[in-house]
């Protein structure tokens, strides 16, 4: 059975209320259209497809909602749809159990990127072949750098996907990496796959199959603008209203930003009206929620930070927790993802949730030693 219902403000300010009594209250804030989110969300993109790692993450996910992260985030293609999966079956049962409202989760998915089913497949490109091409999903041209947003493939992601997570609604669906589709189409080609795209998007909210959409990217917000696979927020935001007029769902975006990729608050690489300014910034401009994926690089950072760093947060007890103190304390971040697959790892980084942010002063010295 599908779980009815979506995230909503209501649900999730009492599951913040609920929390704040152990967790610093600075850990849940809002979104850009009112949701209490946690200053921490969980990622699912590691792990290998098989059995012992959706028993892990089905753990892990357990553990987090109990400990303050009311974020999930993940994509049909993570682990070949497991990941999904696993979200799906862990919420569906804790609700069961009466431990969790459908209402107090915020569940985030992408689709762009083809997915196999559940491992990967004798002969990849025939399925391919069998699964997309055949059905009419996607033709030949659609698909680049295994990249895909066709407006019938998009559509049937969104309902398998609503099937993996066993959701009637998906709170957040990112359009997957769509820079991509840059490396073989021109400016004026893109625009007008991504107002279809977004056509089929504000349909899906309108079916209330979907609560709000955007983008999931990589490289896109972070290059200069004579960047090839480049994003414009302002040129995507406009293409939104041309879809669904002034009151469209765009609403929320997601890029890597940690100590080692400043891109997204040090890059003036956004157009305000005849104002350069860096992606926060312009996010802030247009009201979109902006989510921080590599938190700690998929744990590259472990084990790399200066001296400093340690110093200007004294009291936290490893590289994870600087960085993800680093990511969640940066003005116009809302939620920093991290993967976790451990009960302790999510243990260990949850117990953020019980430290304020860091000071205006710590962050622009730590910020000063960085850039």
């Amino acid at each position: 059975m599908m779980l009815p219902g979506h995230a909503t403000a209501q649900g999730t300010a009492s599951y913040s209320q609920r929390l704040t009594t152990t967790l610093a209250p600075t850990h849940f804030r809002d979104s850009a259209d009112h949701l209490q989110v946690s200053s921490i969300g969980l990622g699912t993109y590691l792990g290998e497809a098989d059995a012992g790692t959706d028993t892990l993450y089905a753990a892990a996910i357990r553990r987090a909602l109990a400990c303050g992260c009311n974020v999930l985030d993940s994509a049909i293609n993570y682990r070949h749809q497991r990941s999904e999966r696993v979200i799906g079956q862990v919420l569906a049962a804790l609700v069961h159990e009466g431990l969790v409202k459908r209402e107090e989760v915020v569940v985030a998915t992408k689709g762009g990127y083809l997915a196999f089913d559940g491992e990967v497949p004798s002969d990849p490109r025939g399925y391919v072949d069998t699964t997309f091409i055949k059905t009419g999903l996607a033709g030949p041209d659609d698909i680049i750098e295994w990249n895909c947003i066709a407006p019938r493939y998009i559509d049937d992601q969104i309902e398998r996907s609503l099937r993996n997570l066993v959701l009637e609604c998906i709170d957040i669906y990112y359009l997957h990496n769509p820079e991509a589709q840059l490396q073989k189409r021109s400016r004026q080609e893109f625009s007008e796959k991504i107002a279809q795209a977004f056509a089929v998007l504000e349909a899906r909210v309108a079916a209330g199959k979907i609560a709000r959409y955007g983008t999931a990217t990589w490289n896109g917000y972070r290059q200069p603008q004579t960047a090839r696979d480049y994003l414009s927020l302002a040129e995507l935001v406009a293409i939104a209203e041309k879809v669904g007029g002034k009151e469209h769902h765009f609403k929320v975006v997601q890029l890597p930003y940690n100590l080692a990729m400043l891109e997204a608050l040090t890059q003036r690489n956004q157009s305000v009206g005849n104002e350069m300014v860096s992606f926060l910034e312009a996010a802030h401009f247009f009201g979109i929620t902006v989510m921080a994926s590599a938190t700690i690089m998929q744990g590259q950072l472990i084990g790399r930070l200066p001296a400093s760093i340690s110093e200007a947060f004294s009291g936290l007890t490893s590289d994870a927790q600087r960085a993800i103190q680093f990511t969640r304390s940066t003005p116009g971040i809302t939620t920093a993802l991290v993967g976790m697959k451990s009960v302790e790892h999510v243990e260990h980084n949850l117990a953020m949730a019980k430290v304020p942010p860091a000071t205006m002063e710590q962050f622009q010295k730590l910020f000063r030693e960085r850039s």
